[in-house]
């Protein structure tokens, strides 16, 4: 089993999570064994839903429909159209206070261009993931805030619009960050329900997450039972000590 592979499986065993963890890396050639992607999407976030399947690296060709996703993630080679398209869409979101001139400069970029964006479920993915993606609902949510606050001794920030900024944002800070998402994602991922927030984990220090998490999350587990218990106890006119309930927790 790869080091990727068990990271896969500790985060997906630790979380429960519906959706296998989407690894993510920048690079500007094409690695060996890995295809083209060969269709066409309506947005850059879309490739996070399709790479749950198997490993392919995108151009900004693929990207093309996406104008704020090639800017966020700085591809090489955009399409022609491509400036006309992000100046567009910006004024339209801006004509709507959406977005405003002056927050324009701080969503995050990366910071050097790249020729491909390569995505994959984590489990199979060849490369040393740039940044890890999570599908998570609010229950798992609370077990990543806890683990990343713990790693990156930070509260990990809770972002908006666009959700593909997230990914510029954990590689050029090398610390996590959840995206609430944005409404062009949430309508064109499936995954992306009302009940998911999108987290994102900076590769280098992928390890310390997952060893966090799996700590917190059997903790977690641990307590909500304890709390269960003492819940039904002082329901039923009981008054346990915490002692009382730890003991009966243990026993």
């Amino acid at each position: 089993m790869t080091e990727n592979s068990q990271r896969s499986n500790q985060l997906t065993v630790a979380l429960s999570l519906p959706l296998t963890p989407i690894a993510i890396a920048f690079t500007n050639e094409l690695p060996d064994g890995i295809a083209k992607f060969d269709s066409v999407v309506p947005a850059g976030c879309s490739f996070w839903e399709k790479a749950s399947s198997g490993c392919f690296a995108t151009t900004s060709q693929d990207h093309q429909n996406c104008s704020i996703g090639i800017h966020t993630h700085n591809l090489s080679n955009a399409p022609a159209s491509q400036s006309e398209e992000l100046k567009t869409a910006l004024e339209a979101m801006i004509g709507l206070d959406y977005v405003r001139e002056s927050e324009i400069a701080e969503i995050p970029t990366m910071e050097q261009a790249h020729e491909y964006v390569i995505y994959g479920p984590l489990s199979d993915f060849p490369l040393e993931p740039n940044a890890v993606l999570l599908f998570a609902e609010a229950r798992q949510g609370l077990t990543l805030s806890e683990a990343i606050s713990r790693v990156d001794a930070n509260l990990p920030p809770a972002m908006g619009r666009p959700a593909c900024a997230v990914i510029p944002q954990v590689i050029k800070q090398n610390q996590a960050a959840m995206s609430l998402g944005c409404c062009g994602a949430r309508a064109y991922l499936k995954s992306l329900t009302d009940s998911v927030a999108l987290w994102a984990l900076p590769g280098s220090k992928l390890s310390e997450y997952c060893d966090q998490i799996e700590v917190l999350a059997n903790a977690n587990k641990t307590l909500t039972t304890l709390h269960r218990q003492r819940g039904e106890a002082i329901n039923a006119g009981e008054s346990p000590t915490m002692t009382q309930s730890l003991e009966k927790l243990m026993g």
